[in-house]
């Protein structure tokens, strides 16, 4: 069976990442797309710690299209060096895993 993976990415507010999160599904770069909003992130930023509220996209799809995926977040993305990061999906049930492999290129 292909390697599927679980992509983590915060944006800048709910709208940007619906707005993003949207666009990716729609490419099929990635089966689902879970917004979580209202997060509170602290984070080293030019030389000091820095906070924001955030919100997280939470992505389901196939390892083998990270790379296109990530292009597309980045081009879609309004900070300089958004977080994009794949964790391998280790299991999943044959009918969700099969959901993504049919919905994804």
């Amino acid at each position: 069976m292909e390697s599927l993976s679980a992509v983590y990415v915060t944006a800048s507010s709910k709208e940007e990442a619906e707005k993003i999160g949207k666009e990716i599904v729609s490419r099929k770069l990635a089966a689902c797309a879970n917004i979580c909003g209202d997060v509170r992130s602290f984070y080293w930023w030019e030389n000091k710690v820095d906070s924001s509220n955030e919100a997280v996209i939470l992505f389901k799809t196939k390892e083998s299209l990270f790379p296109e995926l990530e292009k597309a977040v980045k081009e879609l993305h309004s900070y300089a060096c958004p977080c994009i990061v794949s964790f391998p999906i280790g299991a999943a049930s044959d009918g969700f895993a099969e959901w993504i492999i049919k919905n994804t290129l």
